[in-house]
């Protein structure tokens, strides 16, 4: 196998969030993750985490992700808008990552930058799709306007010219 981690009883489960605001035009994002208290609902403590709170205006808190790192499982929300956008960097909106082949789904290190474009693609997909995104999104903020920029396709999908062609596998 590769150099990925076997999940063991000692694993634990950690909730991450994304924030996302905009500045200059920009698309930013900021990151923090915690481990899952026994008991907590992860949306409850995704909630908790992110600050928003329902007076927050066009506030939006979403399951984006999940990936194995580290001896953990981290379920990825993205919340928007970022109430306290301190220490951000700008989202490689372009930043894709991808596993070592057909039987190796998960590749050995995910990092931060393509979560975070993951999410926002994952965002511009559901703006159009989910009823719920649509409406936050129809606000029309700046951080919406640059979101629904992106192109509006599930996430994964590839293009032809990304593509190699081969042969179905059909022996074992």
């Amino acid at each position: 196998m590769s150099g990925l981690q076997p999940i063991t009883r000692s694993s634990q489960l950690s909730v991450e969030v994304v924030w996302l605001s905009a500045a200059d035009g920009v698309l930013r994002y900021r990151s923090e993750a915690h481990p899952l208290d026994g008991g907590v609902h992860p949306d409850d403590a995704a909630w908790h985490v992110s600050g928003l709170t329902l007076c927050t205006p066009g506030a939006l808190l979403h399951s984006t992700s999940w990936r194995y790192a580290r001896g953990s499982v981290v379920l990825t929300y993205v919340a928007l808008p970022d109430p306290d956008p301190h220490d951000t960097v700008a989202v490689p909106t372009d930043a894709v990552t991808s596993g070592g082949g057909p039987l190796h789904p998960s590749p050995a290190v995910i990092p931060i930058e393509a979560v975070a474009a993951h999410a926002c693609r994952h965002l511009a997909l559901l703006a159009v799709t989910d009823p719920q995104v649509a409406a936050v999104a129809a606000a029309e903020s700046p951080l919406w306007t640059l979101i629904t920029k992106l192109p509006c396709a599930p996430a994964g999908t590839l293009h032809p010219a990304q593509t190699t062609a081969t042969a179905p596998h059909t022996a074992c």
